[in-house]
């Protein structure tokens, strides 16, 4: 023993034994810590996978809409998003976060619902001290409590493990060469022999897959609850709406399944006669929100109830839609008090003053729809639609000078990060194309060539083109350049083999060139395309005239009258019709009707006059050539009526 150190041992075997006792925990414990982490893998790998699917789908769906938006961030109006617009960080940030809690509000109590939430149906958070701030609070808060129980119950040793320590049940001991060895001391073989050996396994086993699957439903409810919301919650990217319902279907199956788990874990830990309740506040559950389903069915069992029904919420909006949908109805007193509504809540509403402006227009209140126009300009100073009505407006009321001004300025109007730049571009080309009418109008045939050229220029894939060719051809007809003029009459037909104008227009030119069956088989078509078109009647009438066919020409011309609106040319046309066919009686109604229509018309005073100087009523005539000189003093034709008129009426005198 000498010789030997302090505290060693001279035995071999038992120094082999220790040393084989201490390096056996460690192979135990890394084996263990394995077995718990593929078990705890397994275990909510399910959960995992669904989680993981969820928000590639998310992802993808993310991606499919900004590629069919052409890769760049939705263009809206301020309004549509008014947090978007705002100078200040913190009410963007306040307003932008108390956003989901709202949406999750609606969820949990959906007593207030709107087809629409933009303009100031939520007003902005713009302090710290606003009360809705506790909203946003409480929301994230939970939220944040949520995802922490979720974190701390997925990392946690399985409970199978916990329950055997806790139970006495012996792990099994590992050797180096991978074969295991079952021990038992003799306690246990007398509490096996006495007991169930499966009674607490099972029972460990039953809560363990409880609480297991509630964890998954707890994360795959909050998870599509969430992922789906995320692109409408304006973190990527700025969205043009606040709130829209319809970006809580997915995330509303996500709540369903949360509260059905909750409903399912109340019952199942509750006594016999606490489940009774349970149940009928279940039932009452169900019945309430289901009830509240129809209600609001019937808000959108049609457009007009939908709208009535978010006056409520957002009544600048409601009550401009509900509007239009009046209109549609013929409903014209309460469309515009719904426009005029529309304005009290919001003012500044471009579109809502445009609409209006087009009742009032059709109602020929024209020097309100100008004011209308002008507002809607004001408002939206690149509304060319708001342009082109005014413009077209102003042409009616004959101020030219004043129409070609606003035409003139819609042609420079951009559409830089306008939301609907086709529209932008349907306008601009209109007023030019309005702009080459009221050119060719006052016989100013060169500058309208120009205008139409410079429309066919600026034409965009989707607005048709028939009517600028046709038109560029009638200009070119009335500039005595026929072959180009036909050219574009072609051009006109082949974009749209049944338009009309160009039908009678290309007629005319087949006329003038003396091809009269030709001529004749296009106004024939023309009345095959349209037979209860005052245009083709009257305009098929004119050729009927210049042709000699008098009677028939008067009876087209009639036509007209009887199928379009009182105008005076037409009425003035089918008069002289009246007249070159003899039909003296009919000739006197129409012109008095032009009369009235005109009467600063001179021409329309005077042919009153010489038909009623044929059918022999003088003293008439006579007050008729008055007010036409009064209206054109040097009328040569005129004065020589007169002149022939009172020789008669002085003949008359001396006979008495």
């Amino acid at each position: 023993m000498t010789g030997c150190p302090a505290g060693t041992h001279t035995s071999p075997r038992h120094g082999s034994r220790a040393s084989h006792r201490s390096a056996r925990p460690p192979a135990l414990l890394q084996h263990l810590g394995r077995r718990l982490r593929l078990r705890r893998q397994e275990k909510h790998r399910n959960v995992r996978e669904g989680v993981l699917a969820t928000a590639a789908c998310g992802a993808l769906l993310l991606g499919f809409r900004v590629y069919f938006m052409g890769n760049k961030p939705p263009e809206f109006a301020p309004s549509d998003n008014p947090a978007s617009d705002s100078d200040s960080f913190l009410a963007r940030t306040l307003t932008f976060n108390l956003l989901p809690s709202l949406n999750m509000l609606l969820l949990l109590y959906p007593r207030l619902l709107s087809f629409d939430w933009s303009m100031d149906a939520i007003p902005l958070v713009e302090s710290i001290w606003d009360v809705r701030n506790l909203c946003t609070l409480t929301f994230y808060l939970t939220l944040a409590v949520i995802a922490m129980h979720c974190i701390i119950e997925i990392s946690r040793t399985p409970q199978m493990e916990h329950s055997a320590k806790s139970n006495g049940v012996a792990h099994n001991a590992v050797y180096g060469n991978g074969i295991t060895e079952h021990k038992h001391s003799p306690s246990s073989r007398k509490h096996s022999n006495n007991s169930s050996p499966t009674s607490v396994p099972k029972t460990v086993n039953a809560r363990h897959s409880t609480e297991t699957r509630s964890l998954h439903i707890l994360v795959l409810s909050v998870a599509v609850m969430v992922f789906p919301f995320v692109p409408a919650s304006n973190l990527f990217f700025y969205v043009g709406f606040v709130i829209a319902e319809r970006v809580l279907y997915i995330p509303s199956m996500g709540f369903c399944l949360l509260v059905a788990e909750g409903i399912h874990l109340l019952y199942k830990s509750t006594g016999r006669a606490w489940r009774k309740v349970v149940v009928v506040a279940t039932v009452m559950l169900v019945v309430l929100y289901s009830a509240r389903t129809v209600v609001r069915n019937e808000d959108w069992h049609d457009e007009e109830a939908l709208y009535r029904s978010g006056i409520k919420v957002n009544p600048a909006k409601a009550w401009g839609n509900l509007a239009n949908i009046l209109k549609t109805q013929g409903n014209i007193y309460k469309a515009e008090e719904a426009y005029r509504n529309a304005l009290q809540h919001r003012g500044n509403m471009g579109d809502v003053h445009y609409n209006l402006g087009i009742l009032l227009q059709e109602g020929k209140r024209y020097q309100e729809a100008i004011q209308s126009y002008q507002m809607a300009i004001q408002c939206r100073p690149r509304l060319a639609m708001a342009h082109l009505n005014l413009g077209i407006v102003l042409s009616t009321l004959g101020r030219t000078e004043e129409a070609e001004k606003v035409y003139r300025h819609a042609t420079t109007l951009d559409d830089h990060g306008l939301k609907d730049p086709k529209a932008h571009a349907t306008g601009v080309i209109s007023a030019i194309y309005n702009l080459g009418r009221l050119q060719h109008d006052q016989g100013r045939y060169a500058e309208a060539i120009e205008t139409y050229m410079e429309a066919i220029r600026r034409r965009p894939s989707h607005y048709a083109p028939q009517s600028l060719y046709n038109m560029l051809g009638e200009s070119l007809f009335k500039n005595v350049q026929l072959a180009e003029a036909e050219e574009w009459f072609k051009k006109s037909l082949a974009a749209k083999p049944d338009h009309v104008p160009a039908h009678l227009t290309y007629a005319k030119l087949m006329a003038k060139t003396n091809r009269v069956v030709e001529a004749e088989q296009m106004y024939q078509k023309a009345m095959e395309l349209d037979s209860n078109s005052a245009t083709v009647h009257q305009h098929y009438g004119q050729y009927m005239a210049e042709t000699g066919r008098s009677e028939q020409a008067a009876d087209m011309m009639v036509k007209a009258v009887e199928l379009g609106s009182p105008e005076f040319e037409t009425i003035f046309n089918a008069a002289n019709a009246l007249r070159q066919a003899g039909r003296h009686d009919d000739a006197e109604k129409y012109y008095k009707q032009a009369t009235q229509l005109k009467p600063e018309v001179a021409s329309a005073h005077m042919n009153l006059g010489a038909i009623l100087h044929l059918n022999g009523k003088y003293v008439e005539a006579e007050a008729s050539y008055l007010r036409a000189l009064e209206l054109k003093p040097d009328d040569t034709m005129t004065m020589q009526n007169l002149k022939k008129l009172r020789t008669i009426l002085n003949k008359q005198q001396s006979r008495r």
